[in-house]
């Protein structure tokens, strides 16, 4: 094992007592209803939203588009502008998702994502909160992010993710065509690894016992040695 996976394994609990819940994208929007399941089970009355990945298309209206979303589910979301590593390794924002009950990664770049979050006091603050039953959540490049390995979008290989979940890799927009990059991950992928496929809308959620169940518009896809298997396949 690498030395990254063990300090991800090291700073992460077995067995975790948050949910995860990890979107195959086109968060905040008609058809994620398992939204309001989350904010219930979080007992939070803010989610915290970290439009990290979207650094470079336009964070504030990720997290206006949040707002928006959450205030017609009867709840509230706040921004926290934590755009680059030096911002994630300050003690503040820290702090803060570590207070969290609710903490939400947007969709957009998985490399930058990584690059910010890597090694940093807010990945350790967020990997704390979920261990003490807070709900995290990933949306396209958070949820690739989140687990690992992640799978690299430059052409389909592998890279070290953050590890909150390890033994698994999540392809997001699975129900917006098949790219030859998918098809490389699956050839690329080693004997063992599941790979979830999760379209867009569609939640893949562990549970705080380990054990997953979809949720949304359309079913999760797992591949396990290149072949399709069920829910079961997936890491505990």
């Amino acid at each position: 094992m690498s030395d990254q996976r063990s300090l991800a394994r090291d700073r992460v609990a077995a067995r975790p007592t948050g949910l995860l819940a990890l979107v195959g994208g086109a968060e905040w929007q008609a058809g994620s209803d398992y939204d309001a399941e989350l904010v219930d089970r979080s007992g939070a009355d803010e989610v915290l939203v970290l439009p990290t990945a979207a650094a470079y298309e336009n964070p504030g209206r990720a997290v206006e588009t949040a707002q928006r979303w959450f205030s017609s589910l009867g709840s509230s979301a706040r921004g926290l502008m934590v755009l680059r590593h030096a911002q994630a390794n300050d003690e503040a924002n820290a702090a803060e998702v570590r207070r969290a009950r609710f903490i939400y990664l947007s969709g957009g770049s998985p490399l930058h994502l990584l690059s910010v979050l890597k090694g940093s006091l807010v990945f350790e603050a967020i990997a704390g909160a979920w261990r003490d039953g807070a709900v995290v959540a990933g949306s396209s490049a958070g949820a690739m992010v989140l687990v690992d390995p992640m799978g690299d979008p430059r052409g389909g290989a592998f890279t070290v993710g953050l590890g909150l979940v390890e033994q698994l890799a999540v392809v997001p927009h699975h129900d917006s065509g098949t790219s030859h990059h998918f098809w490389r991950t699956l050839e690329l992928a080693p004997a063992g690894l599941a790979i979830a496929g999760i379209p867009e809308r569609t939640a893949l959620i562990r549970e705080s016992d380990g054990s997953w169940r979809s949720a949304g518009e359309k079913p999760v896809t797992v591949y396990l040695d290149g072949m399709e298997a069920g829910l079961e396949a997936l890491p505990h």
